[in-house]
């Protein structure tokens, strides 16, 4: 396990993608949020690089022509679709249902004068950020392949 080249490309690709989000964000929006390590969704996706790592290795390894990375290329490109479709639009349903809710709950405070601070606590939020644009998707993917090269190469040095 511990010289499974795929694996370990993969696996470092996910953390490398998790980590990366966060100085990215401190970039763009000048705030830092740790959070973003632990989260899905975000720049790059760490989804696409887990399974690109994958694809490249098994390319390497085995060759473009082998079942291996057949596997692994159609893997990647339901996960990727995945990322980029369904649980996209889940986040951008979650955003315009958590709107709704702050305007419910906006109305009744202001049609029943209610003011209880329990009334915030019962408010639950949808998680937003599920899926990714396809920039962050293809950012992903090429997180991936880079790792996928540098771990193979790094491996092959051993």
């Amino acid at each position: 396990m511990f010289i499974n080249v795929p694996l370990i490309a993969s696996l470092i690709a996910i953390f490398f993608a998790q980590f990366v989000k966060v100085p990215i964000h401190l970039l763009i929006y000048r705030k830092i949020q740790w959070g973003l390590m632990f989260s899905t969704g975000g720049m790059p996706s760490s989804h696409s690089a887990a399974v690109t790592a994958l694809m490249t290795t098994l390319a390497i390894k085995y060759g473009i022509d082998s079942p291996y990375f057949a596997i692994s290329v159609v893997f990647g490109i339901i996960v990727m679709f995945d990322a980029t479709g369904v649980r996209r639009q889940a986040g951008e349903q979650a955003i315009v249902l958590n709107q709704l809710a702050r305007d419910f709950h906006e109305f009744v405070e202001h049609a029943k004068g209610l003011t209880d601070p329990e009334q915030s606590e019962k408010q639950k939020h949808l998680k937003e950020m599920l899926g990714h644009k396809p920039m962050e998707v293809f950012f992903g993917a090429l997180t991936g392949i880079a790792i996928g090269f540098l771990v193979d190469y790094l491996f092959g040095l051993l």
